[in-house]
């Protein structure tokens, strides 16, 4: 059966992609350094309420249990974060975890990073320092993750994650409310990042490891057509910043795909058409 493709791209390189990425980690940092400007007395009356806390959509799915339970938020989450997390819920059922390949600046400054680490090990070696079974498994802890978040969350009704969030780190490291422990763990992503791509991503991200499974279910998928594939250098594979092996697969329902379009023909493959946008469907 054939599906319906869908071009997004028509010149290679994501470079929509790349300017989105940009321009949410700006905008980030920018809520983020004016927010504590104001509380002491200066920055910008434009965003000045907005805080970090208020912009994270995984705020949503930390307080959710408490939200159904009692009917309120916890402490630092607001409503906008259920909002948010409404909308990523949505674009994730119909293109999957659009989130993590376009918007998180954590996963945008772990790319930034493993670049240099592909210029210095190149693409034949970078991503290769972990044998390939650990890091299988190592693939699934992040639901461990997932799971141990959500029960110190409900049983102390506070963001217990927030002392080991990296996120909450990057952009909160110039204030007093980031521990050491969270500060190491944000320093170990970064260093990770110079031989693993998006290693948090990857093996530790609990609102990752939620949107992943969109995938088993997304209305649109990226999909792989064999006949025209015509090349073997597999640069759809070696390119992808999670490592699937998109060039043995006809359909990507892998749990840890991003939707970053990296491996769509536009972006890295010279056959036209070989890999695409289009209708789910099973592999």
């Amino acid at each position: 059966m054939k599906f319906p493709k869908f071009q997004l791209f028509p010149k290679r390189g994501i470079w929509a992609r790349k300017l989105t990425q940009f321009l949410f980690f700006a905008l980030i940092g920018f809520i983020s350094i004016n927010h504590t400007l104001v509380r002491n007395g200066g920055g910008f009356d434009f965003l000045s309420s907005a805080s970090l806390h208020a912009l994270c959509p995984f705020g949503g799915v930390e307080t959710m249990a408490q939200l159904l339970t009692s009917g309120t938020l916890i402490k630092k989450v607001r409503d906008s974060s259920v909002i948010l997390l409404d909308l990523v819920l949505l674009l994730s059922l119909l293109l999957g975890p659009v989130f993590c390949g376009w918007v998180c600046p954590l996963g945008t400054i772990q790319e930034w990073v493993g670049k240099l680490g592909r210029k210095w090990f190149g693409n034949k070696m970078y991503n290769q320092f972990i044998p390939h079974k650990l890091d299988r498994a190592l693939r699934y802890l992040r639901y461990g993750v997932l799971a141990w978040v959500l029960y110190v969350t409900f049983a102390s009704a506070s963001l217990a994650f927030q002392s080991y969030d990296p996120y909450f780190a990057l952009f909160n490291f110039w204030t007093g409310e980031v521990t050491i422990t969270a500060l190491l763990i944000l320093e170990s992503i970064l260093l990770l990042s110079l031989l693993v791509e998006r290693p948090w991503c990857k093996y530790a991200c609990p609102f990752g490891a939620v949107l992943g499974l969109s995938n088993l279910f997304r209305f649109f998928t990226i999909r792989r057509e064999a006949g025209a594939c015509k090349f073997k250098g597999e640069a759809c594979s070696t390119l992808c910043p999670m490592t699937i092996d998109i060039s043995r697969k006809s359909v990507i329902r892998d749990h840890q795909c991003i939707t970053c379009m990296e491996c769509t023909s536009e972006a890295c493959c010279p056959a036209k058409g070989a890999v695409y946008l289009g209708l789910g469907g099973m592999e």
